[in-house]
C-alpha cells in the first residue's frame, strides 16, 4: 500500500517515511503543492498525507485541484491551525480528515487506517438529478438553478445533491453527515449548518423564494414549489 506524503518540513518527512515504512508502507515524497499535484495525478495512492502550508500551490488548492481532477483518493491534511475555520474550509475543498500539528503518530496511523480502509470507489456514471428548478450533474458537480449556474465546491456540491434527492422530505442532520462526511465522523455536527448557509448565500440570494427549510431540532428539507 502506498502513501504520498507532502510536506516540505524535510525533518518531519524524514520522520513520518521512516515511521510508516516500519508500518508497512510504501512511501513517496513531495515536497511542493505543484509536484504533489502531479504525482498524485500520474499514480494511484492509497491515500494522500498532506499539509496546508507549502510552497506553490498550498494544500487546500492542492486537494481541490485532486477533487476536479475526479480523484477519490482520500487526503489526511496536516495542520497548524487549530481554528475550526480552518478545519472547515480543508473539507469544504474535499479532504477527509485532518490532524492538526503537533500529532501523535499512533493517531496518524489509525486515521490513515480508517481512510484506507474505505478505499477509493471506483468512478461511475451518475444520471442527473432535477428537483423543482435545481439540476445537478454528479459526474460533473455542475449545478443549476433556473438554467442559472451555481459554482459549488465539492462538499457544498454533495449537501446539495443529498437534498436533491429526498426533495420535500425531511433530511436529518445526522442522515446529512452520515452520507457527506461519512459513518465516523466526529466532528461538531454544526458543521452540517455551516454548509446550509453556504448553500442558501449561494442559490436563495437571487432568487426571493426560499429553498432549504430548517427543521429545528431536525434537519432541513429542499422544498420544491
Amino acid at each position: 500500500m502506498r502513501l504520498l506524503v507532502v510536506e516540505d518540513d524535510v525533518k518531519l518527512v524524514r520522520a513520518l517515511t521512516r515511521g510508516l515504512e516500519r508500518e508497512g508502507y510504501g512511501i513517496d515524497v513531495a515536497y511542493d503543492g505543484d509536484s504533489a499535484l502531479e504525482r498524485a495525478i500520474e499514480r494511484d495512492y492509497a491515500a494522500v498525507v498532506l499539509d496546508v502550508m507549502l510552497p506553490g500551490r498550498d494544500g487546500f488548492e492542492v486537494c481541490e485541484a485532486l477533487r476536479r481532477q475526479g480523484l477519490g483518493v482520500p487526503v489526511l491534511m496536516l495542520t497548524a491551525r487549530a481554528d475550526v475555520r480552518d478545519r472547515i474550509r480543508g473539507l469544504d475543498f474535499g479532504a477527509d480528515d485532518y490532524l492538526v500539528k503537533p500529532f501523535d503518530f499512533g493517531e496518524l496511523v489509525a486515521r490513515l487506517r480508517a481512510l484506507t480502509r474505505r478505499g477509493v470507489p471506483e468512478p461511475q456514471a451518475s444520471p442527473a438529478l432535477a428537483a423543482g428548478d435545481l439540476a445537478l450533474d454528479p459526474a460533473t458537480l455542475v449545478a443549476t438553478r433556473a438554467g442559472r449556474r451555481v459554482e459549488l465546491t465539492a462538499r457544498e456540491f454533495a449537501v446539495l445533491e443529498c437534498l436533491v434527492r429526498h426533495p420535500g422530505r425531511t433530511v436529518t442532520r445526522a442522515d446529512l453527515l452520515e452520507a457527506v462526511w461519512g459513518a465516523d465522523f466526529d466532528g461538531s455536527p454544526n458543521v452540517a449548518d455551516v454548509y446550509i448557509g453556504y448553500l442558501r448565500r449561494k442559490l436563495e440570494r437571487p432568487v426571493e423564494r426560499r429553498l432549504i427549510r430548517t427543521v429545528r431540532g431536525i434537519g432541513f428539507v429542499l422544498e420544491t414549489e
